[in-house]
Order: C-alpha cells, then structure tokens, then sequence
C-alpha cells in the first residue's frame, strides 16, 4: 500500500449524502415524487469508476444487497451521488473532461434511472462532492484538483440548471505533496439550511459561504483553520446543529468544532485520534464521516487501516470519544453511509471493490457485519434510499 493515497487521472476529469435538516428559504424544486415501494426491499445506488451508476436493491432488515436493472451506465466516474429532498432524484459528480460535471437522474417506480437534461460543467476540474441545498432549489458542487465550489440551479423537473455560483479558494499548506494549493474536498449545508460549508484539504480551511436563495450566488462569510497539516477532508453536522465534526485525512484525526448558526463560523475544539492508541496511525487516511440520526454516535472511514471506527457524542456534542473500531469489510473505505431508518451502515470499499454490510444496534451504535461482503466495481459512493 502507498504511504499516500493515489487519485487516479480519471478522478481528476464518496450519507453523497445531502446536508442535514430543512429550511423553508428559496424555493422547492423536489423533481418528480418518489413512488413509494414496499419496504422489504429498497433501492440503492452505487457511483463507481469505469461502471457508472449501478442499481442494487437492499433488504430493510439483514442490508443484503442484490443487483438490480435500472443503472445508467453512460457516465465516467460518478464517485459522488446526493439525493433531492423529496427523494425522486438523483444527482451524480461526472468525471472525464475538461471540467467537472453534474447531472441528474429521475427515479422512475421501480428504481430505474434516466437522464434530466445534460451535464453542467462545475467550473473546475476534478469534481469530487456533491449535496443539494435542503431547500431543494440549488446543487453544491466541490472541485478537487483546481480547489474551487460551485452552486447550480435546480429547474422544476429536477435537472441541473445553470451555474449560479462559483468560489476559488487560494493558499496552500505544510504538506509540500498534498497541500501545494487548494483541493476542495466537500460542500455541505448546516443543519437549519442558513450557511453552505466546503471543507479544503489543501489550505487546511473550512469555509463559510451564504447562498443567496434567489440568484444562487455564494458569498464567502468566514474561514476556520485546521490543525496545520491535518488536511481537513469532510464534515458532518450533530443534528442539532451546534457543532460539527471533520474527519482530517492527512494526520489521521478528527475534529470537532462549535457551530454559531447565526453567523455561521465555526470554532475549533478538540481532535482526537482516528485509531485506537496502540495503532500506529502511519499510512491512514480517514475518508467519510457521518452521524447517527440521535446524534448519539459519529461513524468514520478509515482508509489503510481499512475499518470503520464508533465514535461516541459526549459534553452534549462538544467532545467525542473513540469507542471502538471493526473491519471495513474489504480495502480503502472511501465512503461510508447509514440507511435512512440509521439500522444499517454501508461501506464503500474502492480498491477491495466491495460493499461492507454492518446493522447498527439502536442503544449502544455498535456495528456487526450482515452476511459476506457484497463484490462489485470499484465504489466511491454508495447511496441508499
């Protein structure tokens, strides 16, 4: 395994899961409505490299996955996958040009994709995150090889309309390999739908933008600093929204950080180790990192050691502690992400190309592999419904 992650060429040209929460600002555009289907089974999207979107269905109880009819399979590397509001439609990252791109994809009854419309450039290259404004009127998009954000218009269909917004980050950071300028990794919105959030691996930032609700322009509002070197990858709010926490791929910690709805800045706290202290955390990155439904339990992906850790929410969500961590169930969890009823997790093993089934017990979080892992195309990203 190399000490750093590689990002392949393609990548350039993974609960993507959408923010938290709802806001009654801008206006809904949820796309067609999601026909409801029976909950035994349900549908579930895998965004891979070289296979595009494939179609699974899951089982509500065990998390057993099965292939399904209905991917769509013309599009290069869609790594990140987000959902509208109203879940009946699909967004997807579109690798392979000049620039990145986003597009979308109507959820027809029986979970079959079909296009909406083209695919809008991003502005940047590199396009590797995606999430849609719980208002459900714009797409965030991040770019990581050119360290840049975008927002889009979502039209009435649920189509990505035109670029509305578009942000450069500039600067750089300690790491002469991995933080030689900006590499935005992540654009979220918090919990309230009042400020968009894009974590920069590259210049060791989170920064805080408004979205306007009716141009869709972004205005940038705050920046909050990193550790030096821990190369911030991903965030997640604690449902209440008073603090967040950031997975930092490159010095294997995570962070958490008091949230100020208000004014949106974010102040940092405490890190803590990824990894249980008799584990040499060399040669780990720490991917994707999500919260349980209660807030009780934060839930992170860590690359190289090729597990899962249980992170437990403590001082009303100021603090977390590392409980425990379990087997990924494959190699390099690039992405990691509960069900909608929180009673599954799934891990999205890119280079094992696997797909780790784990229930989640309702009291303690803790995680227990279901069945074998499920084979499949290398996954960034793995979305259920």
């Amino acid at each position: 395994m190399p000490s750093r992650p590689t990002r392949r060429a393609v990548l350039m040209g993974a609960a993507g899961i959408g923010a938290l929460g709802t806001t009654g600002t801008g206006t809904a555009h949820a796309g067609p409505p999601q026909t409801a289907r029976p909950l035994a089974r349900r549908s579930l999207y895998l965004g891979t490299y070289g296979q595009g979107i494939l179609a699974c269905t899951y089982d509500t109880a065990t998390g057993a996955l099965a292939a399904a009819d209905g991917g769509f399979g013309n599009v290069t590397n869609p790594d990140f996958l987000a959902l509208s509001p109203a879940g009946g439609v699909l967004y997807s990252t579109v690798g392979g040009g000049a620039e990145g791109g986003v597009r979308g994809y109507a959820i027809g009854a029986d979970g079959a994709l079909s296009a909406l419309g083209g695919v809008q450039s991003t502005g940047g290259t590199g396009v590797t995150h995606l999430s849609v404004h719980p208002g459900g009127g714009h797409l965030l998009s991040a770019n990581y090889s050119s360290g840049s954000v975008a927002a889009h218009a979502i039209e009435a269909d649920g189509s990505v309309g035109e670029r509305t917004g578009f942000v450069q980050h500039s600067g750089s950071g300690p790491d002469p390999d991995r933080q030689e300028g900006p590499h935005a990794h992540q654009i979220v919105t918090d919990p309230a739908g009042g400020f968009v959030y894009a974590v920069d691996l590259g210049t060791d930032s989170v920064y805080t933008y408004a979205l306007d609700p009716g141009s869709g322009a972004l205005s940038p509002v705050s920046e909050a600093k990193a550790v030096p070197g821990a190369g911030p990858r991903h965030l997640v709010f604690h449902p209440r929204g008073a603090y967040a926490y950031v997975a930092n791929e490159l010095d294997s910690t995570v962070t958490a950080y008091a949230h100020d709805a208000e004014t949106g800045e974010l102040t940092r706290l405490a890190s803590l180790p990824t990894l249980p202290g008799d584990v040499d955390p060399g040669g780990n990155y720490p991917a994707e990192i999500t919260v349980s439904a209660d807030g009780r339990f934060v839930y992170l992906s860590n690359r190289g050691h090729d597990s899962v850790a249980r992170l437990a929410v403590e001082d009303d969500g100021a603090a977390l502690r590392l409980v425990d961590t379990v087997p990924c169930g494959g190699n390099w969890p690039r992405h990691i992400t509960l069900s909608p009823d929180g009673a599954l997790l799934y891990s999205a093993n890119e280079r094992g190309r696997t797909i780790g089934v784990f229930t989640v017990d309702a009291d303690t979080g803790a995680l227990t592999a279901s069945g074998e892992p499920f084979a499949t195309a290398s996954t960034g990203c793995v979305l259920p419904t």
